[in-house]
């Protein structure tokens, strides 16, 4: 099965910036469309970002469109989010996801068959 690995967390300042990396393992049977999601404590798990197989297709969630931008590198098998302009309500444990299937608007964690454990982002005020 396809294990995917989230980095790039940790601690910042309100308008700062970080970059969180996916890398994926094992084997694989396809392309995948890639996704990150975020949890805060007591929420539900929430939709952020997805990019499409060839990376030519992304959408984001409202709450963070014009601030982050998904990218991912084929070779690399690793999917990227790079956060700007952070504020504290964008701190939570951020996941990353994948899945064969799904589309480019898919926002459901359901739908995805792979999943990280999940890297902190806390954004200090």
């Amino acid at each position: 099965q396809v294990q995917l690995v989230e980095s790039g967390g940790g601690l910042v300042q309100a308008g700062g910036s970080l970059r969180l990396s996916c890398a994926a393992s094992g084997r694989t049977f396809g392309n995948y469309v890639m996704a990150w999601f975020r949890r805060a404590p007591g929420k539900e798990r929430e939709f952020v970002a997805v990019i499409s197989w060839s990376g030519g297709s992304t959408y984001y969630a409202d709450s963070v469109k014009g601030r982050f931008t998904i990218s991912r590198d084929n070779a690399k098998n690793t999917v990227y989010l790079q956060m700007n302009s952070l504020k504290p309500e964008d701190t939570a444990v951020y996941s990353c996801a994948a899945d064969r299937y799904v589309g480019i608007t898919t926002t459901t964690p359901s739908s995805y068959s792979y999943w990280g454990q999940g890297t902190q982002v806390t954004v200090s005020s």
